[in-house]
């Protein structure tokens, strides 16, 4: 059984509330980890009754911070390798007015280690289940969060489920193989790929459209909320026109189908990841599902990203710029 150390949380949240009233609390990073850290957000700022929650990319919460930001505000940030310069300057600008840090990376000896009061360290490389750690992570703490500040009916729930959804995410990975291949056979020529979702996946999508095709594929890209969908986006839609959607297994799932129905009305060229499809909510439960289904997505959609990297023969560490050029 795969599974993270759920009680490293616990003890940071504990921690973090004996020496401070929290009042607020920001997630911040750049690129995909600050998509990662959504879910966590999305969880807290849906069920807390009294924290102020957002989720910030690190250069603008360092340039334009908050006025909130203080003792009372707990930051997490996140960093994958631990050097991205924006997120480590973001421990010193939370540090510098008072607010406890705690900083996740896959380096535990990472420049985003120092100075911060705690650090959780993920794993990455293992398999599809490990790369969805880090969401994980964050979303334990905002669990614990939630919990030993007010108290959530949703806990034990949600802390069973965080027990379950990596078995589940590798599972899922490891069913995608067919769906992934016809998806690369399929979308492999397209310039322009359309990601849509919703709830706590809106940001798979968004990550799915800027870091997986458009820094990763060189495909051009954009992402659309399946509530926005039909307040401009929809006119776009028309015959053959590629879409990724992600479909989500509780809350927003009628407003994934609603996009899929008109997608389908006008024969658009859509794939759909479905996390119904792998039994999310049989798994982790009907009552928090709505907070998993980026565990699957993400999961699923890395073995896609994989496929089609391979019919386009452009593999994912191809790069023109990142790590090339002083920028």
């Amino acid at each position: 059984m795969y599974e993270i150390d759920l009680s490293k949380p616990k003890q940071i949240v504990a921690d973090v509330l004996k020496d401070h009233q929290i009042d607020s609390v920001a997630f911040v990073g750049c690129g995909a980890s600050m998509s990662e850290l959504y879910p966590a957000k999305y969880f807290l700022a849906n069920n807390t009754r009294t924290l102020n929650v957002q989720i910030f990319t690190a250069n603008e919460f360092n340039y334009d911070t908050p006025a909130w930001v203080g003792p009372n505000t707990f930051v997490v940030t996140c960093s994958l390798g631990g050097t991205t310069p924006e997120t480590v300057k973001a421990n010193g600008t939370a540090k510098a007015l008072g607010a406890p840090v705690t900083a996740i990376t896959h380096n535990g000896t990472s420049p985003l280690t120092e100075g911060v009061d705690h650090v959780i360290v993920h794993g990455f490389e293992k398999n599809y289940a490990a790369k969805v750690e880090k969401m994980g992570y964050a979303l334990a703490l905002a669990v614990e969060l939630l919990q030993q500040v007010e108290g959530t009916d949703l806990y034990d729930d949600m802390v069973a489920g965080l027990g379950k959804v990596y078995d589940l995410a590798e599972d899922a990975a490891e069913h995608a193989g067919k769906l992934a291949a016809q998806f690369a056979t399929d979308f492999k020529d397209d310039q322009l790929i359309y990601l849509m979702g919703s709830g706590a996946s809106a940001k798979v999508a968004y990550s799915t459209s800027m870091f997986l095709f458009s820094e990763m594929q060189w495909i051009d890209s954009a992402a659309y909320h399946t509530g926005e969908y039909f307040h401009g986006p929809f006119e776009l839609t028309e015959k053959d026109k590629p879409y990724l959607l992600f479909m989500n297994d509780g809350a927003t799932r009628p407003m994934d189908a609603r996009a899929l129905t008109f997608l389908q009305r006008f024969d658009a060229k859509v794939a759909v990841i479905d996390a119904k499809d792998y039994g999310l909510s049989g798994v982790v439960g009907s009552k928090v599902a709505t907070y998993f289904n980026p565990f699957v997505h993400t999961a699923v959609m890395r073995v896609y990203a994989e496929k089609i990297s391979e019919a386009r023969q452009h593999p994912l560490t191809m790069r023109r710029y990142m790590w090339k050029l002083q920028y």
